[in-house]
């Protein structure tokens, strides 16, 4: 029988794959619990046209991340941080205070894709990663100066 998986599954598949399996696991199993439904030709159809709306949006968004990318690129940031007289930092600089210094400089960028691949406890140049969409991944630097 003919199906198409609703959900990834580790051992049979990803997500929209259409597969044959035997009766028995796609009736008894499979459709049930709402992993799969019948391949039928107007299940097909649906499924062409939603991976066709979804390649132009994957598109339009790759292409805003690009852009976002270019614009970040070749700019200088600067984060301020509580200081001692030596340059230590009270506490440390992460990501949110990164997220929040490029949310000033008009880059809305979730906390949670900005990557430091160290712990930033002193005054001086760092580098961060964003990852923007899968497969776009920028580097860029910022200033960490005492307040």
């Amino acid at each position: 029988m003919e199906i198409i998986l609703k959900k990834d599954m580790p051992q049979l598949g990803e997500k929209d794959d259409i597969l044959t399996v035997k009766n028995g696991y796609a009736v008894n199993y499979l459709i049930p619990k709402g992993y799969a439904t019948k391949a039928t030709e107007s299940a097909k159809k649906v499924l062409a046209e939603n991976q066709r709306q979804q390649a132009h949006k994957a598109a339009k968004l790759r292409k805003e991340a690009e852009e976002l990318a270019d614009k970040i690129k070749n700019k200088t940031f600067k984060v301020g941080a509580k200081t001692s007289t030596t340059g230590k930092i009270f506490g440390s600089v992460n990501t949110i205070q990164i997220a929040e210094m490029l949310a000033k400089k008009g880059f809305d960028i979730d906390r949670k894709k900005i990557i430091i691949p160290e712990n930033i406890k002193e005054v001086g140049t760092y580098t961060a990663t964003i990852k923007l969409l899968k497969g776009i991944k920028l580097d860029f630097e910022f200033d960490v100066i005492s307040e």
